[in-house]
């Protein structure tokens, strides 16, 4: 039986829990190869190991780790290969500075200095022998004592990674690496929770006192989901190179392969479950590379194949959920064509600036791609930023965003309800779902999400919104030809021997203002009719077929159906 790590950042305790898990250590080959970049920042989403390659960074880095040595780590793994080049000289040589702020997310500016304050405190007790070091001047000693009694100011925490860097250079006589995880995840807490403008100004303070023109730091390399804006936290460094989604260089270290993937599979011995896996978890596009998405195949094969949204709850959201629920009708028509399935074309400005998500309008779907919601197909330079061709990944992506649908409607009209709702329409309970249909526009609706240039397609996309959280069990297909036309939305049931399986046919018309609403009904349905779009279901075998006009206006609706 399978057993990779799940839930481990720890490279060391993967390889003394004797866990299954892929080797990876060329990535550090690579860091040590590129003499071009002195500090590196990658920027990937969540769950997808960076933590876990800046802990295999550090272990081969420095010669010992919270008092473990690390000599003999990488003997048999794929960097201890490698015919020229001997990187194995390279292993146990320099002094490391190790730091992540994935747990300073908190609620207040105190509560996170607090947390910056232990997190100082921690990284001098890994490096303690400096207390005692005889390369150090008392002066020099005392200063590293109050950083490890926690008796510091935020004036001088700004220049502690700084200073810690120096006292190391000093000890050794070799400048040490400085690895930072997660460094956006302070940032991201700020913005959400009020102290962003405090936060910022400690973060371009440390940062910019450890990376600019620092001349103890030998390299760094820095881990986050977001490239935050240049101009906001790193101004002035011009020794920083970033390597984002759309970047080539370590594309394939982020995630597994489909190489990877082959062997996992046979180690599983789930060969068989391949295309079905891969319609789940493949697709992440991270410059030329495409990866599955590391912790989903982890759980997945740990479960024996079992096939589940696992990425899913691993973050709250809610970021992504603020900024599309203030979504525009520009923004909620290309959400409804992603629930669809089919590609959106948008600017992307790579560089985010907190600040101003409200008003930047490509400030989302930049926060989408980063994170993993959505992948580039294709991109071209616009000016400063990029022309972007977006899809989600896979089939696991498509269902969260279906959740984040029905999250929503159910916070308005409740739970339970909206189970009944949806399940009036795919039961062909149509009387019932007007009803229903009914008292949801009255009840959510602005007239002013309906006052844009295509009325027709926000209800579309509404409509497909509310039945989006069927996916698991229904195949929804929307503007498709069949017959002699392309109809709106067909729903059919993935279990046709259920006997109570109902097959549905919607079309939708706004009704113009005056105009009789039964009567565009009426000509949505007798559209239908006329156009056979019911022959693709018909070719499939298909018999059991609910037909149905929608007609709009503003909060009305009246559905006229056929059996």
């Amino acid at each position: 039986m399978i057993k990779l790590p799940v839930g481990y950042d720890n490279f060391r305790k993967i390889l003394d829990n004797k866990l299954d898990f892929v080797d990876k250590s060329l990535f550090v080959k690579d860091v040590m190869d590129d003499h071009t970049t002195e500090i590196a920042l990658i920027t990937r989403p969540r769950r997808f190991g960076k933590t876990l390659n800046l802990s295999m960074l550090q272990h081969f880095l420095a010669a010992e780790v919270h008092g473990q040595l690390t000599a003999g780590l990488f003997d048999r793994l794929k960097i201890s290969w490698i015919d020229q080049g001997d990187y194995l000289k390279h292993q146990g040589k320099y002094p490391v500075i190790s730091i992540t702020f994935k747990d300073i997310k908190h609620s207040h500016f105190q509560d996170a200095l607090d947390s910056f304050r232990l997190l100082a405190q921690e990284l001098c007790r890994e490096h303690r022998y400096l207390a005692t070091s005889d390369k150090l001047n008392n002066d020099e000693k005392e200063l590293f004592n109050q950083f490890l009694n926690n008796k510091l100011e935020s004036s001088e925490l700004k220049n502690f990674l700084k200073l810690l860097s120096e006292l190391l250079f000093k000890h050794h006589g070799t400048k040490p690496w400085l690895l930072i995880d997660e460094y956006d995840t302070p940032i991201h807490a700020s913005y959400l929770h009020g102290y962003y403008n405090e936060m910022m100004g400690l973060m371009r303070g440390l940062l910019g006192a450890a990376l600019k023109t620092n001349p103890y730091l030998g390299r760094a390399v820095i881990t986050g989901i977001l490239r935050v804006a240049k101009e906001s936290l790193f101004s002035g460094l011009n020794n920083l190179k970033v390597f984002s989604v759309l970047d080539e260089r370590y594309g394939e270290y982020f995630g597994f392969t489909e190489d990877e993937m082959s062997v996992l599979l046979a180690q599983a011995e789930l060969i068989s479950h391949s295309d079905e896996i891969k319609k789940w978890y493949n697709g992440y596009l991270f410059g030329q590379a495409i990866v599955y998405n590391p912790w989903s195949v982890a759980n997945c094969l740990n479960d024996r194949g079992k096939l589940k949204p696992y990425w899913l709850n691993t973050s709250d959201n809610a970021l992504i959920k603020n900024l599309l629920a203030q979504a525009d009708e520009d923004t909620k028509v290309k959400l409804e064509s992603l629930v669809r399935g089919q590609p959106i074309e948008t600017i992307i400005d790579e560089y985010v600036a907190f600040i101003n998500f409200a008003e930047n309008p490509s400030a989302l779907w930049s926060l989408l791609l980063s994170s993993g919601y959505l992948k580039a197909i294709s991109y071209e330079p616009s000016g400063a930023k990029l022309k972007c061709s977006l899809l989600p990944p896979n089939y696991e992506v498509s269902l969260i965003y279906s959740e984040m649908v029905k999250e929503w409607i159910s916070e308005r009209i409740g739970y339970d309800q909206y189970d009944y709702f949806i399940g009036t329409l795919l039961k062909g309970n149509m009387e019932d779902f007007a009803e229903m249909l009914k008292k949801y526009l009255v009840e959510t609706i602005s007239v002013f999400d309906v006052s844009g240039k295509n009325p027709e397609k926000f209800y579309h996309g509404l409509v497909l919104g509310i039945i989006s959280s069927t996916m698991k069990t229904h195949t929804i297909k929307s503007n498709r030809e069949s017959g002699y036309g392309r109809y709106d939305v067909v729903i059919i049931p993935k279990d046709l021997t259920n006997s109570q399986a109902v097959s549905l046919i919607l079309e939708f018309k706004v009704a113009k203002e005056g105009e009789e609403l039964k009567a565009s009904a009426h000509e949505a349905l007798q559209q239908i009719e006329k156009r056979h779009y019911e022959a693709e279901l018909k070719q499939a075998g298909i018999t059991k077929i609910i037909k149905a006009g929608l007609a709009f206006s503003g909060k009305k609706v009246v559905v006229e159906w056929m059996k």
